[in-house]
């Protein structure tokens, strides 16, 4: 007999952050659009902005104007990704009460992502944790390359799990597991959630794929086995890393809910209008995106 899968799943809509920080320049009115837009469909969550230095990632430069604009919808929980103390600083000024910061397992990775050890990047959230709970805001510590790195290779569970004891120590409100090039397979999913798992049976934990190898959705279902109720996805599969060769694009919203919704596990979120959204994404960036859902149409199931 197989697990018991949840009834309901949160979905947190990363496109307008990770997928558009991967293409070239958006005008940030088109971005206000696609966060409007997908705060309509019911997705309960939206990664709306990322507070960094446009030197390192000029498609956020204007993180301070398109959170000022966009029609913050009171059924969303908006976050921003932080890279350290003064982008933590810019996000608490803007009012947001659910801030990421991110850290590498893979310190190669870590040194190209953040110019840094993954060992300095843990003190650094240490002091980034209580500096964000005392703004009124939780903190989200995301480990990058939770399940293989393109410099590294594989990455030990144990040591993701190491990392996990320390920042869950250091007070961090959830973690993130991130498969930055879509290494991650079911088998790599199961043997790190049975690690961390049983070490913080009762930590908050979000996993966020990528589906450059196409097993993006057969990890969800894997780690729908362990319970996990909260997913990474970007409308129309936008997405990849820049400091990550071969990172294609984060596993794809639409696909996810339709697999979920046919599975009758519930997401809140309408099909139809995130459809809409992810047709509004292509026109923003100006190419067809790789969701096969998009291309398909809301029922893959065909009558012959």
């Amino acid at each position: 007999m197989g697990a018991v899968l949840p009834d309901r799943v949160s979905i947190r809509e990363v496109g307008p952050r990770d997928g558009l920080q991967n293409e070239d320049p958006v005008p940030t009115a088109d971005k206000v659009r696609l966060v409007d837009a997908l705060s309509a469909t019911g997705v309960g969550r939206v990664e709306a902005v990322s507070y960094v230095h446009p030197k390192a990632i000029p498609q956020m430069a204007d993180a301070d104007e398109v959170w000022r604009t966009v029609a913050r919808n009171p059924q969303v929980r908006y976050s921003a990704l932080v890279p350290n103390l003064r982008g933590a600083q810019r996000a608490l000024a803007g009012g947001f009460t659910e801030v990421e910061v991110v850290v590498s397992a893979s310190d190669t990775h870590n040194r190209r992502n953040i110019n840094r050890a993954t060992e300095e990047s843990l003190d650094e959230i240490a002091q980034l944790i209580p500096a964000l709970h005392e703004g009124g805001s939780t903190a989200e510590v995301i480990i990058a390359t939770s399940f293989g790195c393109p410099y590294e290779g594989d990455v030990d569970p144990k040591r993701v799990a190491a990392i996990v004891d320390r920042v869950v120590a250091d007070g961090a409100d959830r973690v993130a597991f991130g498969d930055t090039t879509g290494m991650g397979t079911p088998r790599r999913v199961r043997e790190l959630l049975s690690v961390v798992r049983e070490r913080h049976p009762d930590v908050p934990m979000l996993l966020h794929f990528h589906n450059t190898r196409g097993t993006g959705l057969a990890n969800i279902l894997t780690a729908l086995e362990f319970g996990i109720t909260e997913y990474d996805a970007s409308v129309g599969g936008l997405g990849g890393c820049p400091y990550a060769p071969g990172a294609s694009g984060n596993v794809a919203t639409e696909e996810v809910v339709h697999m979920l919704h046919d599975m009758g596990i519930d997401t809140g979120i309408d099909l139809e209008k995130l459809i809409e959204a992810a047709r509004l994404a292509e026109q923003i960036v100006g190419r067809e995106l790789p969701s096969g859902v998009l291309r398909a149409g809301p029922r893959s199931r065909t009558v012959s």
